[in-house]
């Protein structure tokens, strides 16, 4: 017999209540960082807590975790478009169907959260925040290293509040983001005798959050700036036009004139984005000479270009920075490590190619992977820690342990995604990895954002997405020594997990709950 019309009303309400919870939650996401959007996850707590079996526990946590990613992933579908007649049909399945598949991770999320009764409201906020991140975190394991969007990115625009990240990293922040948002639900949950237990503790939080960065700026100072002054060139090349065999030349022209204008005082170091030249800068000898042309003299130019070893079976690419002298010599070069899926390589490719997919990106062949991640040391340059595009997201992975740079430097194109939410999103990420690694970030993008930080996160230099320019800035210097993060290969952010696994033990201990609900 099925379903009447109220019971099916009674069942769809809260799965629509939790997927509509999910998408108004990224509104705390770049570019918008609505902080009170992230209350969705304490209104998600009750909605979970009142889920009549655990098969309704999983859908509304696949609800939420579909409503969380569609809307914050939405932008992906704009890539399709740059080639719309070969993949445009794809956007709309892709975007949903990658939604769903992270969705996945959000729903055991909840499974997880909810596998026992809880006795106190506010353990039932710490299972649910601390599942969340291990789960989100664990996606970079198991689902082709996508780790976007942590909960640690809503604060990037203070300095602050980012601080925390230097001692318990992204992961850390992002556990306490989690809580932060997650311990107002208590309030709600219909075993609470003590309302404002949750909400209080969010607040304190906050401010021991906010004492704790305010402290560190005060007290952490980098070391003085080396003297050198770079320039980041933002050429604003629409994806779909920046293959065009018929206009490659003028936009390579466009990079060529802008490094050339004229500038306030000497530049050491000019910066051109990922994918900037599209030749093969070691084949092609008239292509480094024009490029040696624009070097600073007695400094260098560093751009992105790929390079194809067709004659290789099967034959490869790799997505490159190099590194030229005034001269157009090539004087060091670094291959990118951690590749696209989709974009630079097509993952399970015998079983997809059979089915028609293909990589976005130009060509047939897959993009291979360096060999890791290198500093670049060169005559009267600070040592250079490159990052091509996506590799920013990572953390603990921005740089070589053994070889500490003295900055970062991360070029990306992120004109696929045109003017949306995710260039500031991956700008963000960026920006969380120079207070991981006390280093200043030199950012350069074919289509924003462009920017610049010192070693502490604090923004000193910014291109804006669809602008075409350049930025003259004097480099900040790095942190003298590496922040707690780096020192401890990222166990002081393992602690406070910890920390929080211990607090819920505490919780369920008899006498210190308000009662036995269902969390």
């Amino acid at each position: 017999m099925s379903a009447s019309p109220a019971t099916r009303a009674q069942r769809l309400g809260p799965l629509l209540g939790c997927l509509l919870l999910g998408a108004a939650a990224t509104l705390a996401l770049p570019p918008l960082h609505v902080l009170p959007a992230l209350l969705a996850f304490a209104l998600w707590l009750p909605l979970l807590e009142r889920a009549p079996s655990r098969s309704a526990v999983a859908a509304r946590g696949f609800a939420f975790g579909f409503g969380w990613h569609l809307a914050g992933l939405y932008w992906i579908g704009i890539a399709f478009f740059t080639d719309a007649e070969r993949f445009g049909a794809l956007a709309v399945p892709a975007v949903t169907g990658l939604a769903a598949l992270n969705a996945l991770f959000p729903m055991l999320a909840a499974l997880l959260a909810t596998w026992r009764p809880w006795r106190s409201p506010l353990a039932a906020a710490l299972a649910l925040a601390l599942a969340w991140t291990l789960l989100d975190g664990l996606r970079d394991e198991v689902l082709l290293s996508f780790t976007w969007n942590p909960l640690g990115i809503v604060w990037v625009p203070w300095s602050l509040f980012l601080q925390p990240a230097a001692w318990i990293g992204s992961e850390g922040l992002s556990l306490l983001t989690a809580v932060i948002a997650t311990l107002p639900g208590a309030a709600l949950l219909r075993t609470e005798r003590r309302p404002r237990a949750g909400p209080a503790l969010a607040a304190l939080l906050l401010l021991l959050l906010a004492g704790a960065g305010a402290a560190r700026l005060a007290l952490v100072a980098p070391a003085p700036a080396p003297g050198t002054r770079i320039r980041i060139v933002q050429g604003n090349i629409d994806q779909h036009h920046k293959w065009d065999p018929d206009k490659r030349a003028a936009w390579f022209r466009r990079h060529l004139e802008l490094s050339a204008a004229p500038a306030d005082g000497p530049i050491d170091l000019v910066v051109w984005p990922e994918s900037a030249v599209p030749y093969q800068i070691e084949r092609e000898p008239v292509v480094r000479e024009l490029l040696g042309e624009v070097a600073p003299r007695g400094g260098y130019l560093v751009t992105g270009g790929d390079r194809f070893e067709l004659e290789a079976d099967p034959p490869w690419a790799a997505n490159a920075v190099f590194v030229l002298d005034e001269r157009g010599n090539v004087v060091a070069r670094y291959d990118k490590v951690d590749l696209v899926p989709f974009g630079e390589y097509l993952p399970w490719r015998p079983v997809l190619q059979r089915i028609g997919l293909e990589k976005l990106t130009e060509g047939t062949i897959d993009f291979r992977p360096g060999p890791g991640r290198r500093t670049i040391r060169l005559p009267g340059l600070p040592a250079v820690g490159p990052l091509i595009c996506y590799e920013a997201i990572f953390p603990g992975r921005a740089i070589d342990p053994a070889d500490r740079p003295d900055f970062l430097l991360n070029v990306t194109n992120d004109a696929w995604f045109g003017r949306s939410s995710g260039p500031y999103q991956h700008a963000a990420m960026a920006v969380l990895r120079a207070v991981e690694e006390g280093l200043p970030l030199v950012r350069a993008a074919n289509t924003g954002i462009s920017l610049a930080t010192d070693a502490l996160g604090r923004e000193v230099a910014r291109l804006e997405l669809g602008r075409t320019g350049v930025l003259d800035l004097a480099l900040p210097g790095r942190l003298a020594s590496p922040p707690l993060y780096r020192e401890t290969g990222g166990w002081s952010g393992v602690f406070l997990f910890s920390v929080v696994f211990l607090a819920l033990g505490w919780q369920q201990w008899p006498g210190t709950g308000a009662g036995r609900g269902r969390l």
